[in-house]
């Protein structure tokens, strides 16, 4: 159900902005440029979040993830995706999260907040690590042949989550929705690193090998959207 919506939404999405797609594709701009933009403009709200402009900050965070798709559509469409490309992509989605996380920990780790907030810093350490294992566990699944895209909180449903939360909310009533997804995400981020270590383990018992066989890319070859 939840694959089904999130399939819907970035299909309206593409839709939406085909036109613009389609103008890159004229323009014929490299894929990694569009990588580096966005890989810039989410980096960019680590900043503002650090500013307590968190609004701002979602807001950099969604258009940021624009950008993942339309590198890969451009990639396609213009015959100039490669392994370096995807490799370069995955690597870039990789360090922005890791800035935008250093930014919300910043956010929290300053004079103006109360005692019980520091509990947010361990909160936002745990989704960093869950965020970044869930992209571990699945390149080192695929190295080893086994397609492993299972569980909830893969990079979409991430940027979504803290991007909306952070634009809509910002720091209303305290900050209360956005830290409600940050300890959803650092929950369900590690239970996702779970199934996807209980995955691999059964599809590399020997009676499971064949079923897991298959490495699995986007269709436009920049790389898994982990």
């Amino acid at each position: 159900m939840i694959k089904r919506l999130r399939d819907l939404g970035e299909r309206g999405l593409r839709a939406a902005l085909e036109p613009v797609t389609s103008a890159l594709t004229r323009w014929r701009v490299h894929p990694n440029t569009l990588s580096t933009l966005g890989f810039l403009i989410t980096c960019s709200s680590g900043f503002f979040f650090h500013q307590h402009e968190v609004r701002t900050a979602g807001a950099l965070i969604l258009v940021g993830g624009v950008f993942d798709l339309f590198d890969g559509t451009v990639a396609r469409r213009t015959d100039l995706a490669s392994p370096f490309g995807a490799f370069y992509d995955s690597t870039l989605d990789r360090l922005s999260e890791i800035v935008v996380y250093m930014g919300l920990l910043s956010l929290y780790n300053d004079y103006r907040l109360v005692l019980g907030d520091v509990g947010m810093i361990y909160t936002v350490l745990l989704a960093m690590a869950g965020s970044l294992m869930i992209s571990y566990t699945r390149a080192r699944a695929e190295a080893l042949g086994i397609e492993c895209s299972i569980g909830l909180m893969q990079r979409a449903e991430r940027v979504i989550l803290i991007g909306l939360a952070a634009l809509i909310f910002g720091e209303q009533n305290g900050g209360v929705v956005l830290k409600g997804v940050l300890i959803a995400l650092a929950v369900l981020t590690n239970l996702t690193v779970l199934q996807r270590i209980w995955w691999v383990y059964r599809h590399t018992r020997p009676e499971g090998v064949a079923v897991g066989r298959a490495v699995h890319q986007g269709p436009s070859g920049r790389g898994p959207n982990t």
